[in-house]
């Protein structure tokens, strides 16, 4: 049976995971995934043939607007506090737009500054009520998916668009799901809430995923998110120019805004994405998951 490989693209995987790990080998997937890994191919019967390589014939093509050729999306989760007191004024003095999926609790403490958030054209969208994710956390342990049903979901997530909506005056259209799980129940009775999100918002956000999102194929209620936190500016670019080669949807996920730390997505590395996307010449549409996601849904 033909395979296909593309041409140095296995040896070019093997040597950038080599010696990689945690978040350094995360990367190096991305990037293979993303770059020359997907184009110029050929079948073959080799032993080391590329089982993920595609053929140009087999690669969609989709038109952006204004000529640009790729996109990227910046999102934020939780509402930290670094995010309204460092991450806003950062991008606001570059005219970007970001999204920040918000939790009820934290969303009080900033109440002015997400307000003006909104009134700049930010996103805020829906990171649920309770954060819930699977009880495997400790700290999750009280709200974990193990033990929710769909409805209980449903209530949770109306709940928290209207508390955002009492308190900014709009309505979410786009959610991140809290911890990237997607799933609530056990076994036989496990239940994906996919379709639910699906029926509820333009998009729905993943997390820790290993790839930029095809935007002629893409579903907008799984939308592939990869983590931005601790990424310095070489490495977010090699992430934004293999999106921009193949005319992908990168969604960037952070939570921190700061010079470092856990789950931080460093300052100079926000600061050189901002400025690189004012380049014209890099065909980079940079905007809000709603923004991007309302265009490649019209267009798909």
């Amino acid at each position: 049976m033909d395979r296909i490989e593309h041409r140095g693209c296995y040896a070019g995987r093997q040597a950038a995971f080599a010696g990689a790990s945690g978040l350094g080998l995360l990367l190096a997937f991305g990037v293979a995934v993303l770059s020359g890994c997907a184009s110029e191919n050929r079948e073959t019967t080799g032993p080391g043939a590329d089982p993920y390589a595609v053929t140009s014939s087999q690669r969609r093509t989709f038109a952006w607007p204004d000529g640009k050729r790729g996109a990227v999306s910046l999102t934020f989760d939780d509402a930290r506090l670094s995010q309204a007191d460092v991450g806003l004024p950062l991008l606001d003095s570059y005219g970007v737009r970001a999204t920040f999926y918000v939790s009820p609790g934290s969303l009080q403490k900033r109440l002015p500054t997400w307000k003006q958030a909104v009134t700049d054209g930010h996103e805020i969208g829906n990171h649920s009520l309770r954060h819930p994710c699977t009880g495997n956390f400790p700290f999750a342990r009280e709200k974990a998916l193990e033990d929710y049903t769909l409805e209980q979901m449903e209530r949770e997530l109306e709940e928290a668009n209207e508390v955002i909506e009492t308190a900014l005056g709009i309505r979410p259209a786009t959610f991140a799901y809290p911890c990237g799980q997607k799933f609530v129940g056990r076994g036989r009775h496990l239940k994906s809430y996919v379709p639910l999100v699906a029926e509820m918002f333009l998009a729905g956000r993943g997390w820790m995923d290993e790839a930029a999102n095809d935007p002629a194929f893409c579903d907008p209620a799984q939308l592939l998110g990869m983590e931005l936190d601790g990424l310095d500016f070489d490495q977010a670019k090699k992430l934004i120019d293999a999106a921009i080669e193949n005319g992908a949807w990168l969604v960037f996920a952070g939570h921190e805004i700061g010079d470092g730390g856990r789950q931080t997505t460093r300052i100079d590395t926000l600061k050189a994405i901002c400025e690189y996307a004012q380049n014209p010449d890099s065909g980079l549409w940079l905007d809000t998951v709603a923004n991007i996601g309302a265009y490649v849904r019209a267009a798909q």
